[in-house]
């Protein structure tokens, strides 16, 4: 608060501006994209459990009576060419999404992370080869790679997974980096290393812990990133291999009955939107949430 002296001689205050409203916002935006996207991909996550033990038709077998069918009592999301039930296929398509982002994520965290620290906390001749090495793998876009490495090894979706894995990993590695290098700065770690603590516990016990939170945002973008990736691998024929379904190769079939069965598009194509933008508002949410400009303030 500042102080005027008005003309009869009393003083007054002056309101200074202040940015707890604007904290209390970003706050409020945070948390509602957490709730949105946890809610989006909590969907996804059920429709996938569900199908373990139950679909309500046949995702895989052939019925020429039932073919093509629009939309209706018994098959809420229509039927395909083959007369397998749409929504059956969006049920089980949602396990391939879910596991191409979890492992593919999980790779990256396991070949980026440590080296990223690695170079965070080493400065030099191993920051210089870490991260030397890093760019020449993001000149491979992990789309290309997997490209590549379908045309290599056979198209699969273990196949796509690994190179969506091998292609996510320098961006993590950059995240661990920037994440450790401001730990570094910290006067624990000094403290740490005047009690003759190993390189590895300080790694262990004070840096990873510290960019817990700033991994976690990475990985809930990379998870979008993934499924949209492995997507287009199936539409190109390059992914997930019949007869497992998968959203992307039922894009693909839809193409030609785009005039007379939309449906086939739509239901796959708005099961793609709402997982990317769930994992997207999660990733912002979380940001705002670990941001320490945010932190604190109501």
């Amino acid at each position: 608060m500042t102080t005027s002296i008005t003309t009869q001689g009393n003083l007054t205050q002056s309101p200074v501006p202040t940015t707890k409203g604007k904290g209390r916002g970003r706050r409020g935006n945070a948390n509602a994209q957490l709730l949105i996207g946890a809610v989006l991909v909590a969907i996804v996550v059920l429709l996938a459990l569900v199908s373990f033990v139950w679909t309500p038709g046949d995702a895989y077998g052939t019925a020429a009576q039932d073919r093509l069918l629009h939309p209706n009592a018994e098959h809420l999301f229509g039927t395909d060419r083959f007369g397998r039930d749409v929504l059956s296929q969006i049920m089980i398509g949602a396990r391939t999404t879910l596991l191409v982002g979890i492992v593919s994520v999980a790779i990256a965290v396991l070949l980026g992370v440590p080296f990223g620290i690695m170079a965070g906390m080493k400065p030099g001749a191993t920051d210089t080869v870490v991260m030397g090495a890093g760019d020449i793998i993001l000149a491979f876009p992990g789309l290309l790679l997997a490209i590549i490495f379908g045309a290599s090894f056979g198209a699969s979706t273990w196949t796509a997974i690994i190179a969506l894995g091998i292609g996510a990993a320098p961006a993590f590695a950059r995240v661990a980096r920037s994440g450790a290098m401001q730990v570094m700065r910290q006067d624990y770690i000094q403290a740490a290393r005047g009690a003759n603590r190993s390189e590895f516990s300080i790694a262990v016990k004070h840096v990873l812990p510290n960019i817990s939170g700033m991994l976690v945002v990475q990985a809930s973008v990379n998870f979008a990133i993934a499924v949209l990736a492995e997507a287009g691998l199936s539409f190109l024929g390059l992914g997930t291999m019949p007869p497992t379904p998968s959203w992307g190769r039922m894009l693909q079939e839809s193409q030609q009955f785009l005039g007379t069965h939309e449906y086939l598009a739509i239901c796959p194509g708005i099961a793609i939107a709402i997982v990317v933008l769930g994992f997207n508002l999660l990733g912002d949410g979380l940001r705002d949430h670990f941001d320490p400009k945010t932190k604190g303030r109501s």
